[in-house]
């Protein structure tokens, strides 16, 4: 089966068995969430028009997109910004710098109990 998630970052866009849509901003994310109702979301929380935080109240709130799991990744490393991205609904936060084999192994570990 192949699955579908999406990303802004695209250095986390490297697919190894996924469909990757890409959205160069956080409205045009939203747009994605409410039109593929991908899989899973890998937003980057520092998006120009709507941030990662934002999006991610706004996927959580809507009844069509609340279930699909988000993980924000982000250079902002604080323990405060990390609490913010799971108080807004996100399933896993990952920092910047980031390995690729680490995002692909927290998006088959969220996929996986699906």
């Amino acid at each position: 089966m192949t699955r579908t998630c999406w990303s802004w970052s695209p250095s986390a866009s490297s697919g190894r068995g996924y469909t990757v849509l890409q959205a160069h901003d956080g409205e045009e994310a939203w747009e994605l969430a409410r039109d593929a109702r991908p899989d899973l979301a890998v937003l980057d929380v520092l998006m120009p028009k709507l941030d990662g935080f934002e999006l991610t109240r706004r996927i959580r709130a809507d009844e069509a997109t609340r279930r699909i799991p988000i993980i924000l990744l982000t250079a902002r490393a604080q323990d405060a910004d990390v609490q913010q991205g799971f108080d807004a609904g996100a399933d896993d936060y990952l920092r910047k710098p980031f390995s690729p084999q680490e995002l692909r192994a927290r998006v088959q570990a969220i996929l996986g109990r699906r």
